[in-house]
């Protein structure tokens, strides 16, 4: 069973960029999709990207697309967000999560996430 750590969170100023990091122990990563969420306070949890085992499918949601980034380090079992452009509207609690869900392949937007991070704060300041 893995456990996710997730960090990298912090203060950033409107239009500057952050790389939150997801690591996993106990298991490999690349048995796993892995995907960024995020909940602002009063709003819904939003999946933000997530990504496939080993082929490198990706999703990135329509509020962050050509700014937002995931991508993997599987020498240090680790998956990244990396974030460009913030906006004021980007300001949530960011967490990591991993699913061992197999029936949608490598189409990780549709899975169901079980492992979750504590979650890594990001606040965007005008």
């Amino acid at each position: 069973q893995v456990q996710v750590e997730d960090c990298g969170g912090g203060c950033v100023q409107v239009g500057g960029s952050l790389r939150l990091s997801c690591s996993a122990y106990g298991s490999s990563f690349d048995d796993y999709l892995v995907a960024w969420f995020r909940q602002a306070p009063g709003k819904h949890r939003e999946l933000i990207s997530c990504i496939s085992r080993t082929d490198g499918e990706t999703y990135v949601a329509d509020s962050v697309k050509g700014r937002f980034d995931i991508s993997r380090d599987t020498a240090n079992n680790t998956r990244y967000l990396q974030m460009n452009g913030v906006k004021p509207e980007d300001t949530a609690m960011y967490h990591c999560a991993a699913s061992q869900e197999r029936k949608f392949g490598s189409y990780c937007r549709y899975a169901t996430y079980d492992y979750w991070g504590l979650g890594t704060q990001v606040t965007v300041s005008r």
